[in-house]
């Protein structure tokens, strides 16, 4: 079984990724951390993120064992990985990384911005998650905070924004939520409330497909 989630940033679509994998025994990717990953090789190596051919060099030599979570989640990363993304070449690469984790039994959850629209479009269930601006931006100071890093909310809101739009405008494979996708706004939802109603939303694609 594939799940693919989708959703701008600090949605809860990571947290939904790793919640509905642990649930159904499947192995998890967060592909945001792919793209994380190639902007953090180019700031590492003081190059510019919006240098594609170092950008394409670094997909291509990028090693999913090696992805420091805590350090790719650094605000500058993020801020990077928005620039980055939008290079067709890159997306290239990293979309063939994730289909082949995908495509391993017993099948994996994704969450990203494209997973249901581009990456696996196939995929036995989609979900695209939302919330406001607002409330993701809190979301996302809160995560900040936990990783002992500093925080400006209002900077995290306008970060946000500009992500939002960068990311749904994008000419290759913006953000958008994929006609078969089921609508999931989190917005007034605590966690475990988003997790069940994920898992509902699972429960109910399968039973409407015999449980395949």
């Amino acid at each position: 079984m594939i799940i693919a989630i989708d959703g701008p940033a600090g949605s809860g679509k990571g947290t939904l990724g790793k919640s509905l994998a642990a649930h159904y025994g499947l192995r998890h990717l967060d592909t945001g951390l792919l793209y994380r990953a190639v902007a953090k090789s180019l700031l590492d190596a003081g190059q510019k993120p919006d240098d594609r051919e170092a950008a394409v060099a670094a997909a291509q030599g990028l090693n999913l064992s090696h992805l420091d979570e805590t350090a790719l989640k650094a605000p500058a990363v993020g801020d990077a990985a928005s620039i980055v993304s939008v290079f067709p070449d890159v997306r290239t690469v990293l979309v063939a990384v994730q289909r082949g984790f995908a495509a391993k039994p017993p099948g994996a959850v994704l969450d990203g911005r494209d997973i249901g629209t581009v990456v696996c479009p196939g995929a036995d269930v989609k979900i695209f998650v939302t919330a406001t601006p607002e409330v993701r931006a809190r979301r996302r100071a809160a995560e900040y905070k936990a990783l002992g890093q500093s925080v400006n909310e209002a900077a995290i809101l306008a970060d946000i924004q500009k992500r939002d739009d960068r990311d749904t405008k994008r000419p290759v494979s913006p953000l958008k939520q994929a006609p078969d996708a089921h609508l999931l706004d989190t917005t007034n939802m605590d966690i475990s409330t988003a997790i069940r109603a994920a898992i509902d939303i699972v429960e109910a694609t399968r039973a409407g497909r015999g449980r395949g």
